[in-house]
């Protein structure tokens, strides 16, 4: 596990641009958070360091997934809030996004965190500040770790 503290939203955009450097395509990333903690806004800052156009990336809350092409690797972008089930969630038909070559990223995980795939990495956003948040970096699998590994070698020299 590595913890990351972020002072503001340059230290969120370092973190994002070490995460797209770091990625392997494929990866499900699981966002878990309140509501203001930061998991859109890391998105976007993920997007925006694979080469997304700046603007594109919204929070999917009442389109449930959005999907964002031009940049590097395609990402696809989940939020279960509203979700009444998990049967909700299937019918979004996340297997062929956790099938693809994109990053996925999973807003609200731990609602259904039974349908993610069972490698995955997990980032929890804690707010502890107006600005600041503790943001925890945890793979589910050996590989994951290695990732996790990575990300935080990148983030030293990001």
């Amino acid at each position: 596990m590595f913890i990351f503290t972020a002072s503001n939203e340059r230290d969120t955009e370092r973190l994002g641009t070490a995460l797209a450097n770091v990625l392997p395509p494929g990866t499900v990333v699981g966002l878990i958070g309140t509501l203001g903690a930061g998991k859109t806004r890391l998105v976007q800052a993920v997007a925006a360091a694979v080469g997304v156009p700046p603007g594109n990336v919204t929070s999917p809350t009442f389109v449930l997934v959005n999907e964002y092409q031009g940049g590097r690797l395609p990402i696809y972008h989940f939020d279960v809030y509203r979700l009444r089930d998990n049967d909700e969630f299937l019918e979004l038909g996340p297997e062929e996004y956790f099938d693809s070559d994109g990053l996925v990223f999973v807003e609200w995980a731990d609602r259904v965190a039974d349908l993610l795939l069972p490698e995955r990495l997990e980032i929890t956003l804690e707010v502890t500040g107006s600005d600041s948040r503790r943001i925890s970096i945890a793979g589910t699998t050996p590989r994951m770790e290695e990732v996790v590994s990575g990300i935080q070698a990148a983030i030293g020299s990001a």
